[in-house]
């Protein structure tokens, strides 16, 4: 004989017994009228009917489909009441009811659910545990972008509704974010990546878990003994990184960028980074730059003076980081991207054979007009 018990036989059992309770008080809170007895009756029913845990609910199994948003902090109660506005659950206490024989409801996410109308308490819980009942929207944020490009990438999602105005305020938060000592501001440090963001996150939420992101990337990697390693202080690493990330995109080359850049700082040569110049006057519209641009007065403007930048430049990934901590080995001095199409970059150790490297980027440019020259 099978020791299954059928749920809808229990569920039967449960009713009739509750029914059956229900008429005894009933008769009970009568007698106590006749004997004046009316508090402590209405005491002891309370307390019968919690222990019997006796709540409005629903038989199910659902009818239709409803989407229920939980947002940050909502406690039990709260999800209860939005469960019962929504008509998934019949009352907030059958819902309560269910939570206290499951632990598990600490691990509700706050998010956007699919569930279903007229749910047993119960079953809307479970349906709340399987994330897999989630509507998940993602937001997607690629390497090299200054801050205020990915905030205004976060803002124009369409999968998304957060709010410029409010993103730009959380960036600002150093605290709330979760900062590293060594971190300037949110420049170079919401971490490139992509992220879930149901429907209800705050932008400080999202922006410290991309912060958290860095950190995580940078502890792995482990910057700051590298930093100390390189005689460098971890900002400095991650401003080179910043660099890196704007400068190739080629997997063989960025540490040898990363050397370029140590190579000169070695010299005491001005940097001379053409993405320093995009950063100084928030203009990406080419490769190049112009007389004109590279003489602007910014201090980041890496023509004009000499030494690292005050800041990042922009968000750096993986690659980039690890590219400044472990810089390749050589002499180089010199590069320069000879074709923008294939990302092929030349490198020199003599101004000589860089500049023979610079007329054939100038070639390719002439023979691609309007290709980003």
């Amino acid at each position: 004989m099978s020791g299954f018990i059928d749920p809808e036989h229990k569920t039967g059992k449960r009713r009739i017994v509750a029914s059956k309770v229900k008429s005894a008080i009933a008769v009970l809170i009568s007698l106590a009228i006749i004997g004046g007895g009316c508090f402590v009756i209405y005491t002891k029913f309370n307390e019968i009917a919690a222990s019997l845990e006796l709540a409005p609910d629903y038989d199910g199994p659902g009818v239709t489909d409803v989407t229920v948003t939980v947002p940050m902090g909502a406690t039990p109660a709260d999800i209860g009441d939005l469960l019962v506005e929504a008509n998934v659950v019949k009352s907030t206490q059958a819902f309560l009811n269910a939570v206290r024989s499951h632990p598990e409801v600490v691990n509700i996410q706050a998010g956007t659910y699919k569930l279903k109308s007229e749910l047993p308490a119960r079953e809307a819980l479970d349906m709340l545990l399987d994330t897999d009942n989630m509507l998940r929207s993602f937001v997607a944020i690629p390497e090299g972008l200054r801050l205020s490009q990915q905030l205004q990438r976060i803002a124009e999602d369409e999968d998304t509704d957060f709010d410029l105005k409010a993103l730009r305020k959380a960036a600002k938060d150093r605290k709330a974010l979760g900062l590293p000592d060594y971190a300037p501001s949110a420049e170079g440090f919401l971490f490139p990546n992509t992220y879930d963001a149901p429907q209800g996150t705050e932008s400080i939420e999202l922006l410290a878990r991309m912060v958290a992101e860095y950190n995580a990337v940078a502890e792995d990697i482990q910057l700051v003994d590298r930093a100390a390693a390189l005689k460098m202080k971890p900002l400095d690493l991650v401003i080179i990184a910043s660099i890196v990330e704007r400068e190739v995109n080629s997997p063989d080359d960025r540490a040898k960028v990363a050397r370029v850049i140590v190579n000169r700082l070695a010299q005491d040569m001005p940097l001379q980074m053409d993405s320093t110049v995009h950063y100084a006057i928030d203009d990406y519209t080419t490769t190049t730059t112009t007389d004109e641009q590279r003489a602007d007065k910014s201090p980041y403007n890496t023509y004009v003076h000499k030494g690292l930048p005050p800041g990042p430049i922009s968000a750096p990934g993986r690659a980039a980081l690890e590219a400044a901590t472990s810089p390749a080995a050589g002499d180089w001095l010199y590069f320069v991207t000879v074709n923008l199409e294939t990302g092929e970059t030349r490198f020199a150790n003599t101004l000589e054979e860089h500049e023979g490297n610079v007329a054939l980027f100038q070639q390719w440019c002439q023979a691609n007009p309007g290709k980003g020259c």
